[in-house]
């Protein structure tokens, strides 16, 4: 009866994470990517594997959507609720200053852009949520709990 419970378990109270890094360099810009299955500029980032850190995602993400590679722990900004995904997404922020960025990444399916913006000048199209995030890192606004 126990397998049976835990994966009702799982399917009625199954929670999801995902992970997004504000990848920031020293000329006061912003990583960004667009992917090709959702509209919008995002912070580069995905879900956390079975067996995955999220610290382990977050690496893992990087380097598959930008081709960064932290050096160093990066500085958790906060944990966000994210209903807009799931009733039971959680999405936790890292920021990254110190990185080694291999160049800018080929196009493809999944990230049809990447590419480093002005904090003051972010694209059109940047998220409502990619913003909020920016603007507590960046502007000491107070941290907010949803995406």
């Amino acid at each position: 009866m126990r397998p049976f419970l835990a994966r009702l378990w799982a399917v009625t109270r199954g929670l999801t994470m995902g992970v997004r890094g504000a990848v920031l360099d020293g000329e006061g810009r912003i990583l960004l990517v667009k992917h090709g299955y959702v509209g919008g500029w995002h912070m580069p980032g995905g879900g956390v594997e079975v067996g995955e850190t999220a610290e382990q995602a977050l690496v893992r993400e990087l380097q598959e959507e930008a081709n960064v590679t932290p050096k160093g722990r990066p500085q958790l900004l906060g944990v966000f609720h994210h209903p807009g995904f799931s009733q039971r997404d959680h999405v936790l922020v890292y920021v990254v200053r110190d990185y080694v960025w291999s160049g800018p990444r080929t196009p493809d399916r999944e990230i049809t852009d990447c590419r480093f913006f002005p904090l003051d000048a972010l694209p059109e199209g940047t998220t409502p949520g990619t913003r909020r995030r920016i603007a507590e890192i960046v502007d000491g606004v107070a941290l907010a709990d949803r995406w």
